[in-house]
């Protein structure tokens, strides 16, 4: 299992030479799918999602795709995706996304895809891979709106918990002061990172991935 846990995806060099150790073969010759069902639900300006989708691109993938598990049939997407090197999950509402992974059958064939294919999560493609989503304390931090949906469970692809943005001008919860009190209420580790850093996992071994800040609690 490779996966590369980002805040904002591909926003710089040391993250982005990471990504090609982890494919192990040229970017000229690897496909992406990119999957924005997250976003689905956040309204306003888009510019993130695009400004997400342009550093993969700049990248000289050989293709990039872009499916929507919450709007095409189980044949088409699984189809889609079958073909990729790499799925990469956009940021947005995570329980939106934990949601439709799992109404939509995502999470059936995910596990068997992580045995070939590159996983690269950015914001809340990056939080439903742990076990746990802790609703209570990332609203506090992200002010997500759930939208009806009442879902305390992750993927559970990882043992820790995944706190993107550290320090953003987006998201002013997302301080170490508050971040550390709100870990008082989760068991477990929890790894804050920042806009330009990311968390490497291959075979459970993790690795801290950083041009900028992170910290770790519990």
């Amino acid at each position: 299992m490779k996966l590369l846990l980002t805040s904002s995806g591909f926003t710089n060099k040391t993250i982005v030479n990471a990504f090609r150790e982890l494919l192990g073969k040229p970017f000229s010759e690897t496909e992406l799918v990119f999957i924005p069902t997250a976003a689905n639900v956040e309204s306003g300006d888009k510019g993130w999602l695009i400004d997400d989708m342009n550093n993969a691109k700049k990248l000289g993938l050989k293709s990039i795709d872009v499916v929507d598990i919450s709007a095409l049939p189980k044949e088409i997407w699984e189809s889609r995706i079958e073909k990729a090197d790499v799925i990469m999950v956009s940021g947005g509402n995570s329980y939106h996304l934990v949601y439709w992974m799992n109404k939509s059958g995502f999470i059936d064939v995910l596990n068997e895809w992580l045995k070939t294919k590159v996983y690269v999560g950015i914001s809340a493609g990056s939080m439903v891979m742990s076990k746990d989503l802790s609703l209570a304390t990332a609203q506090k931090i992200y002010h997500e709106d759930l939208n009806q949906i009442d879902i305390e469970k992750g993927l559970g692809f990882v043992d820790f918990i995944t706190r993107p943005h550290l320090n953003s001008e987006w998201f002013p919860s997302a301080r170490e002061d508050v971040l550390k009190q709100q870990a008082k209420k989760i068991p477990g580790p929890i790894y804050a990172i920042d806009d330009n850093s990311a968390i490497q996992v291959v075979d459970g071994e993790i690795e801290l991935i950083s041009e900028g800040k992170w910290l770790k609690f519990n």
